[in-house]
């Protein structure tokens, strides 16, 4: 067996991403802000435009449902840019490593399609990547099985005859390596950079 391509997360793999970068500025309260994304600004809204809905939509929606919290809800979407605080450096140089070595790279993130452009706009070593699937943009979202199928089918759009064995995918997320291993794919749970590279060892890849 020989890994042929490599597949990237991109949230906690490559990017400093996450909600209290902005709302420590909003909620000053640690207790406070933390009810505040538990309960109003979820990680499950939010995934709902991850998945497809519009920000527009959702805002309206979340607005109507907690009106009392109407600008720290508005907040979440027009001031989205400062929860991505940048890159994570170590994760960044194992990617860098392996596109000088020539390693096909593939990159499958849950992002929302309106917010990413801003990624590609601002991060150019989004460039090393071969083609990416952006959950928000063909409307399917990890773990879902949907989204691994279609990743394939872009992946063989440059590497015709590649299998799934052939792949190794790198999440920050348990669940969603387990949902790629069920179909086949070589996966590592991101906990580390040190454990990442590894596992990559093992799997036969020089980094």
């Amino acid at each position: 067996m020989a890994i042929r391509a490599v597949v990237f997360d991109f949230g906690g793999v490559l990017f400093d991403w996450s909600p209290h970068h902005l709302y420590r500025k909003l909620i000053a309260d640690d207790t406070q802000r933390q009810w505040f994304l538990d309960n109003i600004c979820t990680q499950v809204w939010n995934t709902e435009q991850d998945a497809g809905r519009t920000l527009a939509e959702a805002t309206r929606m979340l607005v109507a449902l907690h009106p009392e919290h109407e600008v720290l809800i508005q907040a979440y979407y027009s001031r989205w840019h400062e929860m991505l605080r940048g890159t994570l450096d170590d994760g960044l140089e194992l990617l860098t490593e392996l596109h000088a070595s020539e390693m096909p790279l593939f990159g499958l993130t849950n992002w929302s399609a309106e917010t990413f452009p801003y990624a590609l706009r601002r991060y150019s070593f989004l460039k090393c990547f071969r083609d990416i699937v952006v959950s928000g943009e063909v409307k399917q979202i990890k773990p879902d099985a949907a989204i691994y199928h279609t990743s394939v089918g872009r992946i063989r759009s440059h590497l015709s005859d590649i299998r799934e064995h052939e792949l190794v995918f790198i999440d920050d997320v348990a669940g969603n390596v387990d949902a790629a291993t069920a179909l086949g794919w070589q996966g590592i749970h991101h906990v580390s950079v040190e454990n990442t590279r590894k596992q990559l060892r093992k799997l036969g890849v020089n980094v």
